[in-house]
Parts: structure tokens; sequence; C-alpha cells
């Protein structure tokens, strides 16, 4: 199994888990909204006549764990619906998963059901 964490602008989110909402083999996804910076730091912004220089940016923070036979389709999914060829769309991650533990059951999963 592997956990895909994607880091995407806010305001392709729904673009995004339209695209994910379509594959039906995904169980689901978690989105929290982050703040941060990567290469492009930050965004400058005039108040009062004073540039202000924030070192971070909101973004949209989409994870989902899949089993590895569904990698590739869905960093794909993410990729294209995300995209708008500029600096600062963001990056994917992918880490591997040894187990999954259904807290209401107990069950232990090695496998994405």
């Amino acid at each position: 199994m592997k956990e895909i964490k994607a880091i995407i602008r806010p305001y392709r989110l729904d673009a995004v888990l339209d695209a994910l909402h379509s594959h039906a083999e995904l169980p689901g996804v978690t989105v929290s909204f982050v703040r941060g910076f990567g290469r492009t730091v930050g965004r400058t912004t005039t108040t009062s006549q004073t540039p202000i220089q924030y070192g971070t940016v909101e973004m949209a923070k989409v994870e989902c764990v899949v089993n590895d036979d569904q990698v590739n389709a869905v960093v794909d999914i993410i990729q294209v619906a995300a995209c708008t060829q500029s600096a600062g769309d963001g990056k994917i991650v992918v880490c591997n998963v040894t187990e999954v533990v259904k807290i209401r059951t107990g069950d232990r999963l090695r496998r994405i059901e």
C-alpha cells in the first residue's frame, strides 16, 4: 500500500476531488488546508504603503491510501487535475504504508478494501 499526499492550489481542489471521485476503486480521501512555502516563497502585498512579505501561502492537502496497483493512476489523476502550468502548482509525495488499522473493528489491513 502507498499513501499519496498532494499539496495543491486551493482553487484546484474541486477539480481534483471531482477527478478522484470518478476513480471507482479509490476508498476515500482526506482534505485539509495547510500553509507553507517552497521555492516560490510567499507573496508580497502593500498595506499602508508598506510592502509586507508573507513567508507562507495557503494550500490544500489531499491524502489517500491506495493499493500498489492504483498508485500511478491516482497520481496521474491528481497531477492532471491540479496542474495550471505555473510555478507553485504544488507537489505529490508517495510513501510506503505497511499496515492500516480500522479504529472501530481493530482489523489490520495489508490491502485497502
